[in-house]
């Protein structure tokens, strides 16, 4: 067995778990926070890691801002299941971030505005965008007993984001040609990009149909979920730019090695940081019109 053999082999069992285990967290929802959780502290620390050791200059605590960012995330799912119905379960995140610039001034690090800059992109590129999956995971129910826990929601924008890379890995092999952003990412193309795009409108579609054919139908009509996949599809695919961009431009191929075969945290949640968010709105907006 040679190693390309065996990397296809670790690669693949690391894919299993990793598909395994992210469904089985969507299943409870005290799962869906503690798996969440640790999801946003490993992909925080291990992007603090980057920024301290490949970027000039920047000396990011590392420490408090993985605390900050997993304290987001814990606040914004009680607020959203009701445990705290008040601000002033935000008072300590906001109180962190305070520490974070008011101690650059005691560090004595050179530049203080790279440092500012690193952490606070940490927190709006990672934690804020990850804490949001709680919007799609809880919501109150039709009739107002309560908040409702919604297993497909969430979970269906990993499982977009899944057959898109599928699918555009395979029709990209098979057919591509014209390169996506040669710049960026050598290895996508237009037809990739396309053929994962139509096989998530038609996952969306069957998903949509199912959801809606027994007697308790889902909030999203199915065209709605074809919107809902055709919006993890683009936004999904940016997000992996994005971090290919933040690679690049650190001059790292992996973001770490903790996945074997699949890289880093960051390696393998950059599509969602970016497709969360783009959800979240697209349901608030689907909802206001």
């Amino acid at each position: 067995m040679n190693s390309k053999q065996k990397n296809l082999i670790v690669r693949s069992i690391t894919g299993v778990l990793y598909v395994s285990i992210m469904v089985a967290g969507f299943l409870n929802p005290r799962a869906m926070v503690l798996l969440f959780s640790v999801i946003t502290g490993l992909c925080v620390w291990e992007y603090t890691g980057l920024t301290n050791s490949y970027a000039e200059n920047v000396q990011v605590n590392r420490f408090i801002s993985t605390v900050a960012a997993v304290y987001l995330f814990v606040a914004v799912a009680a607020w959203r299941t009701g445990i705290v119905g008040h601000f002033i379960v935000m008072v300590p995140y906001i109180l962190s971030i305070v520490y974070l610039f008011v101690s650059e001034i005691y560090t004595g690090n050179k530049n203080a505005i790279n440092d500012w800059a690193y952490t606070m992109l940490g927190q709006f590129y990672i934690a804020l965008p990850l804490s949001l999956i709680n919007i799609l995971a809880f919501e109150m129910a039709p009739d107002g007993s309560g908040i409702r826990f919604d297993t497909l929601l969430p979970l269906s924008v990993f499982i977009f984001l899944w057959v898109n890379d599928t699918g555009a890995y395979c029709t990209g092999t098979l057919l591509g040609k014209h390169k996506l952003f040669p710049r960026i990412s050598p290895a996508k193309s237009w037809e990739g990009s396309f053929g994962g795009a139509v096989l998530v409108l038609v996952v969306a579609a069957i998903i949509g149909y199912l959801a809606n054919k027994s007697g308790d139908p889902h909030t999203l009509n199915t065209y709605q979920w074809i919107g809902l996949g055709a919006m993890v599809c683009v936004f999904g695919t940016w997000g992996d730019l994005v971090e290919s961009l933040f690679k690049r431009t650190l001059g790292i191929k992996d973001s770490g090695n903790i996945l074997p075969g699949h890289g880093g945290m960051l390696d393998r949640f950059d599509s969602s940081l970016m497709a969360i968010p783009a959800a979240v709105i697209y349901l608030y907006t689907i909802t206001m019109f």
